[in-house]
C-alpha cells in the first residue's frame, strides 16, 4: 500500500483537491482515473525523457507505468491558477527517491480535463 502524505491545505480551493487525488492516481496505477482527466489532444512533455502526443500515445504510456507503484508520495505544493496550475514533491519506490514537478493546463479555467503536462523528475540522494 502506498503511504501518501499531501503538506498543502486543499481547503475550498477543489482544483488543488483534483491534482492531489490525479497524482495518488499516478502513485497507484490507477489508470483509469488518469486517462479520464486528459484531453483527447493531451501534450505530455517528460524532460529528459520523451513526449507524448494524443490520448492514444497517452493511454499505451500510462498502462506500461501503472505496474511502477510508488511506496510513499509526499506533495509539497499544489499551486493554482485559472487554466494553470502547478504541483511538486517526492516519490519513493524501493531503494530510490525522486523529486518531481509537473505544471498543468486544463482545457479551460473550470475543466478538470487536461490538454497540456509537463513533468519534470530527477532522481535525489535522499
Amino acid at each position: 500500500m502506498t503511504k501518501i502524505t499531501v503538506i498543502p491545505d486543499c481547503g475550498n480551493a477543489p482544483r488543488k483537491g483534483f491534482l492531489k487525488d490525479f497524482n495518488i492516481a499516478f502513485a497507484t496505477g490507477d489508470v483509469n482515473f488518469i486517462i479520464e482527466h486528459v484531453s483527447d489532444d493531451i501534450h505530455w512533455e517528460i524532460y529528459g525523457d520523451q513526449f507524448i502526443q494524443g490520448k492514444e500515445q497517452f493511454s499505451k504510456e500510462i498502462n506500461l507505468m501503472k505496474s511502477y507503484v510508488a511506496d510513499e508520495v509526499v506533495i509539497h505544493t499544489i499551486i493554482t491558477h485559472g487554466k494553470e496550475a502547478s504541483l511538486n514533491g517526492e516519490m519513493k519506490m524501493g531503494d530510490k527517491t525522486y523529486a518531481f514537478c509537473d505544471v498543468y493546463r486544463f482545457a479551460s479555467a473550470g475543466s478538470s480535463i487536461i490538454k497540456e503536462m509537463q513533468s519534470y523528475v530527477i532522481e535525489t540522494n535522499r
